[in-house]
């Protein structure tokens, strides 16, 4: 049996955060826009448009965004076999069927017609159907999944050292212009912007949590000076580091 639980539309402003949180139910996240990164139990994943989470009951879970952009929740229960102890982020695809769908779902909760809780439990079996065979598709493109995880790995390890695209294409074992567009389609932002994030994200955790200078915050992330940094951070946050550190501190 299939029952909805909850759905609901937020459009999460740049820099929100959604502390750790499980559900008692299955939860899928479709990210219409935006990007960011979220710890599914254990693993980290990043997030893009046209991406969606699937977090199995009682999985901690929480989520932060570099970017703004719309998100729609949707939670519910399922005796599928199918779904098991699914926990990931993945690339929607086209013919999935999954993005109208759930559009679909939205509009029939909006509008609240005579039955509307039953069609929503129908459409949630059909949901949990398209999920299943979604990520069967993704089964079949394991080898390429494996290559770009290798090199995100190594880019996680690795972000505060300089390195090209040049490099991690060469890793990757695809041309330079081939691997910017698989490691987008798969993770939802350029090469380059992850590489930033990576560093961005440090850069405000050593703010908050050291009494380093600046310049030395800069060098340790991975900046090539103590100029590029603060010019980077003052567009990225709005704000001098000095100042968010001591907004932060307080």
């Amino acid at each position: 049996m299939n029952l909805l639980d909850f759905l609901f539309y937020s459009n999460r402003e740049k820099s929100r955060y959604i502390p750790p949180h499980s559900h008692e139910c299955y939860e899928l996240v479709y990210y219409f826009g935006g990007s960011g990164e979220s710890r599914i139990g254990s693993k980290f994943y990043t997030f893009g448009g046209d991406m969606l989470a699937v977090i199995a009951p009682g999985t901690v879970h929480d989520e932060r965004h570099d970017s703004e952009g719309e998100v729609l929740f949707i939670g519910f229960h399922s005796d599928s076999d199918t779904l098991g102890n699914m926990n990931t982020i993945i690339k929607d695809h086209e013919n999935s069927g999954i993005k109208p769908l759930i559009l679909r779902m939205y509009e029939e909760f909006k509008g609240k017609k005579q039955g509307y809780s039953e069609m929503l439990n129908f459409m949630t079996g059909e949901l949990v159907i398209q999920i299943s065979r979604l990520t069967d598709s993704r089964k079949s493109e394991q080898p390429l999944m494996n290559q770009l995880q290798y090199v995100r790995n190594y880019m996680e390890e690795h972000f505060r050292q300089k390195i090209s695209v040049e490099e991690l294409a060469k890793m990757s074992g695809y041309s330079y212009d081939r691997f910017r567009h698989l490691f987008k389609e798969e993770y939802g932002v350029p090469p380059l912007q992850f590489l930033f994030n990576k560093r961005m994200n440090y850069a405000k955790l050593m703010l908050y949590e050291t009494n380093e200078q600046i310049s030395q915050i800069a060098h340790s992330c991975g900046f090539s000076s103590e100029v590029q940094f603060c010019s980077m951070f003052k567009r990225e946050t709005g704000m001098t580091a000095k100042a968010f550190r001591q907004r932060n501190k307080k």
